[in-house]
């Protein structure tokens, strides 16, 4: 393994030299001709389509665009090039089951189909989302508390002892260190020492992720993010942060981040480029599993409809050409307390579940404040569970998803968002109960859900 990923990474030095902007225009193009090519569109009112020939045109699109352009390499401005056999290598040998955790907390992640039988497993957490040192650890233990959550995820620290965390630098191993510390303590103190996490989210280089690959800290049985770059573009530090796992055995979770209106354009182009960086990821960032972001250009949140669709049939689509395991993200538009957020999360949520893939989050309020709690990741279960147990296809999700839109959409294009209140409004810390107020709105929006059939 180490040979092949070590002659993969020379490459950044033997291709072709390309400029950032010239790059940028490639994948314009050929994401283009491909749409053009294959057929490719979709309808806003089809969040959840079943069309298999649509998941298949996309597949093979995908693996076009991948062996025509390659994926750049922007820390040395050169083209890593991809022959079909590699990425189909690649795909051959994506992994269809991955345990995380340890002891009575571990937990085994699968290559889930549509409408399968089997539950989607729950990344709990804001993943990434800046945290104040003096809420990290209430937030954490606000998700980890909850039965819903089969694996942890955090925010990142923006100060350790009221010092600004900078990337590189002494800051961000105290960070670092600090973040894991915390998440090892919720962890003691919620009785689930041994669960799964994705951490080290305050390590903003690779300077951080070499230091928190230690037992103490992450844990061979956790993972951590190697992300490809918008638009299949990948960097030094990210390569190192992959190489960095192989001999110590973390699990690499790769980070795919298109944009939806983007270079790759609308909602079938950017589909095809997410889908092209989860296959590259398999050879570059060593992927034991997938990590599905799509941002939207205007909305940002991946509860706009075409993130949404993008998350559907990349699911779809793998799973019927190379099962693997895709967890999709939620980052929602709205933050805590407010009615937006809870209709946002159960949309997303069910996309995931009938679609085959698994769910991390809430990044709420579009993961930019520390305004996330652990009563979304509750709903956001709890729908999962609920879809699964019923049987839900996706037309019957995509009728609920449609009315679910009608009543968070109008947000999505606000100017100044839906960011809500941060999590010591939203929950009692000497308790860690959320606040009357939040508990209610919660009630409220379950017996909607209930009214329109889903029955939690």
């Amino acid at each position: 393994m180490i040979r092949n990923f070590l002659e993969l990474c020379g490459r950044s030095y033997q291709g072709p030299i390309v400029k950032k902007d010239d790059w940028d225009m490639a994948v314009v193009e050929n994401v283009a001709e491909l749409v053009e090519k294959y057929g490719l569109s979709w309808n806003n009112e089809d969040i959840t389509p079943v069309d298999d020939d649509v998941m298949d045109r996309m597949y093979v699109a995908a693996k076009e665009l991948l062996a025509t352009i390659g994926i750049y390499n922007i820390s040395t401005e050169r083209v890593i090039r991809l022959d079909m056999a590699e990425i189909e290598s690649g795909l051959a040998n994506q992994k269809r089951s991955l345990v995380m955790g340890e002891g009575k907390d571990a937990a085994t992640l699968v290559a889930r189909k549509p409408e399968d039988s089997s539950r989607p497993l729950i990344w709990a957490g804001n993943p990434g989302c800046p945290t104040p040192e003096h809420l990290f650890l209430p937030t954490v233990k606000s998700w980890l508390q909850e039965d819903v959550t089969d694996f942890i995820t955090c925010g990142s620290l923006t100060s350790v002892d009221g010092i600004p965390v900078r990337g590189g630098e002494p800051s961000e191993v105290v960070a670092v260190k600090r973040e894991l510390g915390l998440l090892r303590r919720a962890r003691l103190e919620t009785g689930r020492p041994g669960i799964g996490m994705l951490a080290a989210e305050s390590s903003v280089s690779e300077v951080g992720d070499l230091c928190a690959a230690h037992p103490d800290y992450l844990r061979p049985c956790d993972s951590h993010l190697v992300a490809m770059f918008n638009e299949l573009i990948i960097d030094r530090g990210n390569l190192v942060r992959a190489a960095n796992s192989i001999e110590y055995g973390m699990r690499n979770a790769s980070l795919a981040c298109t944009m939806v209106g983007g270079m790759g354009g609308d909602a079938p182009g950017a589909t095809m480029v997410i889908m092209a960086s989860m296959m590259a990821a398999n050879l570059l960032c060593l992927a034991d599993y997938h990590l599905c972001h799509p941002i939207h250009i205007k909305a940002v949140a991946t509860g706009a409809r075409g993130c949404m669709w993008l998350q559907s049939v990349c699911c779809q689509s793998f799973a019927r050409n190379a099962p693997g395991i895709i967890v999709c993200d939620v980052y929602p538009k709205s933050g805590g307390l407010t009615k937006e957020l809870l209709y946002e999360v159960a949309a997303s949520a069910l996309v995931a579940t009938v679609s085959g893939g698994h769910l991390e989050g809430c990044g709420s309020a579009d993961g930019n404040r520390p305004h996330g709690t652990g009563l979304e990741v509750r709903l956001m279960g709890e729908v999962s569970r609920t879809a699964t147990r019923v049987g839900l296809t996706r037309k019957e999700a995509n009728g609920l998803i449609l009315r679910l839109l009608q009543k968070y959409e109008h947000v999505l294009g606000a100017p100044e968002g839906n960011p809500g209140q941060p999590f010591d409004k939203c929950y009692d810390l000497a308790t860690l109960r959320p606040v009357p107020e939040w508990e209610a709105m919660y009630t409220e929006v379950k017996s909607e859900l209930r009214a329109m059939g889903l029955a939690l």
